[in-house]
């Protein structure tokens, strides 16, 4: 009984290999070790400094008295993180001894114990880690990388802004990611001066400010360093330039600031602001906040306004909720050319191709004199439905417009012809353009492609090449489907290799035609080498 007295009251030893078992840690806490994971690394400043208490302690001192370090008299005390790594490392401990660490949160008599992990031998190998790098001779932007994100996931917060500080002034810039973690390092120790150093250094270089991620984190950064007048500033700047960052950060972590700054009055977005916004939001099939900027709209008295009830309607049928677009356009007292061009876009986007067309009919009756995007969603319809005797109507209102010149639209009845499998007609409208760009080109020879007139396509090609007139990376992609369907082996890398006389960047579609084609023919090292280059894009 004496001894198990003195074994209580006197410190156990720290630094053993032996770990208790988890029914005796049990019996000295009187809690059961918890399963909760560890929370991200960047959520709140506490955690660096935040006490820990050893939990599992060992067997025999390397060094006697190191045990004390742990102890005030007879009871445990509790020690920071950076602490236990700096014993454990003095005492080179960190190889004999498995240290558990939980944080213990108090409430009034209540303590709760969570375990949070092992060190297994961290520490340790960040000492390894740094080694290695300061025997680096000429240190690269991966190498650099590679030890701050090392240094970041192991909370040592401190030294990552060291290290980048030693980056930049060997003139190193850092990549989008680190970047992103040195920001969110900064505005976890609440470094506002030094946060607003990193934001002149990002303003500098330009390609890191177009980047949302790095956006997004100047934005956390200032609201974490308390500094809401900069963080407000910087929040408009993104909003006012660039829509599509303002509503992707709607969809991320931000979204609860947007909206608190739409409520203060810090940022109204007029009638211009919101129709140009929505169609981002049916861009990301933002349903979500779709509704939202249509609630708002409605609050201001946006409605009915043309460009914003057409958009919407583009956005709710991209969204699968095509009776809410067929609401607002019925709705609708005074229509024009955009809101008929809306509903037949609505249409389309939700697969009611026939509703489409009965729509394109109607607006043909009315007063309202379809343009050219208008005429050119009309001929996509066709194609798509293969209605060749609608396709001649629009082809008939085209001529009487006097839209022939226009080149998208001739691409698109050309493509109608080829597709409804008239290409002598295709070809009729082609020679009747009297200045033929890439465009029309490209659509004669997707027409012969639908034919299977492919020999005449690279015929076609060659002189396109000839009269000067360059080809785009669709024409491209409509000639090597061409080779890949005629097992053209010989054009295909042919034409393949002109790529770079245009410059232009191959791109997936061109390497899956070349190793669809080289597949089915044998050629397997050919292939293999467009399967690397096509997955480096």
């Amino acid at each position: 009984m004496a001894s198990l007295h003195s074994s209580l009251l006197s410190p156990p030893n720290l630094l053993s290999l032996t770990t208790p078992s988890t029914s005796s840690t049990q019996i000295l806490f009187n809690v059961r070790p918890s399963s909760t994971h560890l929370r991200p690394l960047f959520t709140t400043r506490r955690r660096l400094g935040a006490p820990f208490a050893v939990v599992v302690v060992a067997e025999q001192a390397t060094v006697p008295g190191a045990e004390r370090r742990f102890y005030a008299g007879n009871f445990p005390r509790t020690v920071t993180n950076d602490e236990l790594a700096k014993i454990v490392e003095e005492h080179s401990a960190v190889e004999k001894a498995e240290v558990f660490a939980s944080f213990i949160p108090c409430s009034g008599a209540e303590l709760h114990i969570t375990f949070k992990k092992k060190l297994r031998k961290l520490e340790c190998l960040v000492k390894l880690e740094r080694q290695v790098f300061d025997e680096i001779p000429k240190r690269g932007v991966n190498a650099w990388s590679a030890m701050i994100i090392g240094l970041a996931h192991n909370g040592m917060l401190i030294d990552v802004l060291e290290h980048a500080r030693v980056m930049l002034e060997e003139g190193v810039n850092p990549k989008l990611g680190v970047m992103t973690i040195i920001l969110d390092v900064i505005g976890e120790v609440h470094a506002r001066n030094l946060g607003r150093e990193a934001h002149g250094f990002v303003l500098k270089r330009n390609f890191y400010y177009k980047e949302l991620s790095i956006q997004s984190a100047l934005i956390d950064m200032y609201r974490k360093c308390g500094d809401v007048g900069t963080r407000s500033r910087v929040l408009y700047g993104v909003m006012k330039r660039n829509g599509d960052c303002w509503i992707g950060m709607m969809s991320g972590r931000v979204e609860v600031e947007l909206r608190s700054l739409i409520r203060l009055k810090r940022f109204r977005p007029g009638v211009v602001t919101v129709a140009s916004l929505l169609p981002i939001c049916a861009q990301l099939r933002a349903l979500k906040q779709g509704k939202e900027i249509h609630a708002y709209a409605l609050r201001h008295r946006f409605l009915p306004n043309v460009p914003v009830v057409s958009s919407l309607m583009v956005l709710y049928s991209k969204c699968g909720v095509i009776e809410y677009s067929l609401k607002l356009f019925n709705g609708m007292e005074r229509r024009n050319v955009v809101s008929w061009t809306a509903m037949i876009d609505s249409c389309i986007e939700s697969g009611h191709v026939s509703e489409a067309v009965g729509v394109m009919r109607s607006m043909i009756l009315t007063e309202h004199r379809p343009d050219t995007v208008t005429m050119a969603r009309m001929l996509h319809v066709c194609s798509k439905r293969k209605v060749l005797k609608l396709g001649k109507e629009v082809h008939g209102q085209i001529l009487k417009r006097g839209f022939v010149s226009i080149h998208y639209v001739v691409a698109e009845l050309i493509d109608m012809y080829g597709i409804c499998g008239d290409v002598d007609k295709a070809k009729l409208v082609f020679d009747a353009v009297p200045v033929k760009g890439s465009m029309t080109w490209s659509a004669l020879i997707r027409a012969y492609g639908y034919k299977e007139w492919y020999e005449e396509a690279v015929e076609l090609f060659d002189d396109m090449i000839s009269k000067g007139c360059s080809p785009n990376r669709f024409t491209f992609e409509a000639i090597l489907s061409i080779c890949d369907r005629a097992g053209l082996v010989e054009d295909a890398f042919r034409i393949f290799d002109l790529l770079s006389r245009y410059k232009i960047e191959a791109s997936k579609e061109h390497c899956a035609c070349m190793i669809r084609l080289l597949t089915r023919y044998g050629k397997l090292d050919e292939a293999q080498r467009f399967v690397e280059m096509s997955s480096s894009l």
